[in-house]
């Protein structure tokens, strides 16, 4: 597809989605081959064979394609409530294995260090990656958590934040700095240690 034989488009309703998918495509099949840091503008845009005006029209930075590009947009408009509505053993181990699921797709483990530390930088990209999604899931688990310490299915005191921060930032530490291989075994391991601790139960 060249940008020549596409029609020009305008961001909103009119945006080529054909363009969005190779520029996207693109991008993973750079993190993959390259790494975070070896993924530019220049190489998406010759990779994707469009011109660097129609990537900018689109996204204002590599940072706002990559997050695009490796982590699904949660479509809040039509489902606007994420719900967890199982029993706290279920809901944890679905976090989990959908966490070490995301983070372990290649072209996700080479763009989230780069990604969490141009968020750093740029608070327009930590609302895209903190703020507008990961709320609703901080907010869906905090409201199970207080449902299963009202019912004493679980102790008082657990934070929600906390366990948020447990599941995704383990997860993005094995997957991605450790460079763990066997993801199943890292789920399940990791839904061991936040359901049941690490302390020997008491005699």
């Amino acid at each position: 597809m060249s940008e020549s034989s596409t029609p020009k488009h305008r961001l909103g309703p009119q945006r080529n989605p054909e363009i969005d998918a190779a520029v996207l495509a693109a991008t993973r099949a750079l993190l993959i081959e390259n790494g975070y840091a070896g993924v530019s503008i220049d190489a998406i845009a010759k990779r994707a064979n469009v011109g660097r005006p129609t990537i900018y029209r689109r996204w204002p930075s590599k940072a706002h394609i990559v997050h695009e590009a490796v982590y699904p947009v949660l479509d809040f408009e039509s489902a606007p409530d994420f719900e967890l509505d199982g029993t706290v053993a279920e809901d944890v181990t679905r976090l989990i294995e959908g966490a070490v699921a995301l983070f372990g797709d290649p072209a996700t483990r080479a763009a989230a260090p780069g990604l969490m530390y141009e968020s750093r930088t740029d608070d327009d990209l930590r609302k895209v990656l903190v703020t507008d999604q990961l709320e609703r899931i901080r907010a869906a688990l905090a409201l199970r958590i207080q449902q299963a310490t009202d019912s004493g299915e679980l102790r008082a005191g657990v934070d929600a934040d906390a366990v948020l921060d447990i599941v995704a930032g383990a997860s993005i530490f094995a997957l991605s700095v450790r460079d763990v291989a066997d993801s199943q075994r890292l789920a399940a391991s990791l839904v061991d240690v936040v359901l049941h601790g690490i302390l020997a139960p008491d005699p």
